[in-house]
């Protein structure tokens, strides 16, 4: 009896997930498979489409260069938190936490003031004289990765910054004792025992900039659509929700791979630190 109490506990979970999650799933995604026979031809469609196709490769790139960005900016961030007296840690925790609680229309919205015509960067481009004219920064992939940056840079940050506080700080001591500059320490040390936390924040930027509808709404438009932009087009303007169904299981399966990437990663890099070990 024991032994079954856990799956006794587990079971109204799993049956909520079925019933509200995969059950849906699964009479969304099938008819894009059946159609008097087990079919693939929605899908071989999409992308012999170079139109589905670009919208495909935009988002994927997209997704990958905010991924890369939040990375860069995100680790040394992080590491500066993480190491900063308490008194000062909680504060930059709550300014990093601020643009979560901001409702990301009210976000993409700011942005469009900030990059317009009459933005404030076309005027102190102006201003300064560096411009002749107004550049376009709206509709562009610019704008989309600049507000999804805003908008996932404290996934990252946050995650990191968990890890980076856990790791001893008499490692990085010992390594500067040792003779390591303070950067080569952080490079060979602090980087490396950072990788988890990395790859995790890593997949929360990339999902999220993947599968976002309102920042590449509001700062892409229809002259640089998303992978989920396209879906509510079909699904909600055009009212075609079986190449809607196409587009949400392409963006499952892109989402799952590249949690397959990162996982991938990781492993190897865990492996490489037990060969040097």
């Amino acid at each position: 009896m024991h032994k079954k109490i856990p799956y006794i506990i587990l079971a109204p979970g799993f049956i909520l997930l079925f019933v509200f999650l995969i059950l849906p799933l699964i009479s969304i995604i099938w008819p894009t498979f059946y159609d008097g026979g087990l079919s693939f031809s929605s899908y071989l469609s999409f992308f012999k489409d170079p139109y589905n196709v670009g919208i495909f490769v935009r988002t994927v790139r997209v997704s990958l260069i905010v991924t890369l960005i939040c990375i860069l900016f995100g680790v040394p961030a992080a590491y500066y938190i993480a190491r900063s007296p308490k008194k000062w840690r909680s504060l930059l925790m709550s300014m990093t936490l601020f643009p979560l609680l901001t409702n990301s229309v009210v976000r993409s919205f700011a942005w469009i003031n900030i990059l317009g015509k009459n933005g404030v960067l076309n005027m102190i481009l102006l201003k300064f004289n560096l411009i002749n004219e107004p550049l376009t920064f709206l509709y562009t992939e610019f704008s989309i990765i600049i507000g999804s940056i805003y908008l996932f840079l404290p996934l990252m940050i946050i995650t990191l910054v968990g890890i980076i506080e856990n790791i001893d700080t008499e490692i990085t001591e010992a390594a500067e004792t040792l003779g390591a500059s303070p950067l080569t320490a952080f490079t060979k040390v602090i980087l490396p025992l950072a990788i988890p936390g990395i790859i995790v924040g890593s997949i929360l930027v990339f999902t999220g900039t993947l599968t976002a509808y309102t920042t590449p709404q509001l700062l892409g438009g229809n002259k640089k659509m998303m992978l989920s932009t396209f879906l509510y087009q079909n699904a909600m303007t055009l009212g075609n929700w079986k190449d809607a169904s196409v587009i949400a299981l392409i963006m499952i399966i892109t989402t799952l791979l590249v949690m397959k990437f990162f996982n991938g990663i990781a492993a190897l890099l865990d492996k490489r630190g037990e060969t040097h070990a």
